[in-house]
């Protein structure tokens, strides 16, 4: 199951949310081609041996790849604007950095002599995800399902999505020791946990339990609709 959009547009315009995918995306094109260079990983990624603390910060801007970039971008597409508009614009800003800061932290906790660059925004993307299942448990996300050659979109409740990607993260980051295969497990649940924690107050503020009582766990405001596409596949009918 992948997202692939959710059905919650945001009050307001996400500024901070498309300045962010914007500034990721230009630092990426100009510095796609120097990840090899020496001295380049080691000045601007966040390596747990060194944890250099600009690092933190730098990091979490630099991508290793397209498919890295985009990804991590749609997932912040998905849940940013919502969480921005409930935050104000500069409050989700600071939100995002932090939840940025605490992935690379809980990185370093299970991994603290770890040689291996971390590099990539996923960490501040799963406090953002943290904060979204806090505020919208119910709101409804389509993900895309695909089973051998079948390709389906389905609406799942929020709850069910980021709860099943954050069990995994754990699972993950249990059944290794180091960062493997590319992927820092560690941070991801470290920074979806820390966006959780940072998002309490604003719960609270917006009413707590009395929130989700008012909008059954959805985003207080209209639904999206999208339009059904039909398949181009057309109909074959056998003779008998």
């Amino acid at each position: 199951m992948f997202p692939i959009r959710d059905n919650n547009p945001s009050l307001t315009t996400p500024h901070i949310t498309r300045s962010l995918i914007a500034l990721n995306v230009v630092i990426y094109v100009l510095t796609a081609g120097l990840l090899e260079t020496p001295g380049f990983l080691e000045t601007w990624a966040l390596i747990p041996v060194v944890s250099a603390p600009e690092t933190f910060v730098t990091s979490q801007f630099l991508h290793g790849g397209l498919l890295h970039l985009a990804g991590n971008m749609l997932f912040l597409w998905i849940f940013g604007d919502n969480m921005e508009d409930q935050m104000g614009h500069l409050p989700f800003l600071g939100f995002y950095l932090l939840s940025g800061i605490a992935a690379g932290l809980a990185q370093n906790l299970m991994s603290p002599g770890s040689p291996i660059p971390m590099v990539g925004a996923s960490g501040a993307i799963a406090g953002v995800m943290g904060g979204y299942l806090l505020l919208f448990p119910k709101a409804r996300v389509d993900v895309l399902l695909i089973i051998v050659i079948i390709f389906k979109v389905i609406p799942v409740p929020a709850w069910i999505v980021l709860g099943v990607w954050f069990a995994l993260q754990l699972t993950l980051g249990a059944a290794v020791s180091v960062m493997e295969g590319g992927v820092a497990y560690w941070a991801h649940a470290g920074g979806f946990v820390a966006g959780l924690l940072m998002t309490i107050p604003v719960f609270l503020k917006l009413g707590g339990t009395g929130f989700w009582s008012r909008t059954s766990g959805r985003p207080p405001n209209p639904q999206a609709r999208y339009p059904e596409r039909l398949s181009s596949i057309p109909k074959v009918r056998h003779r008998k």
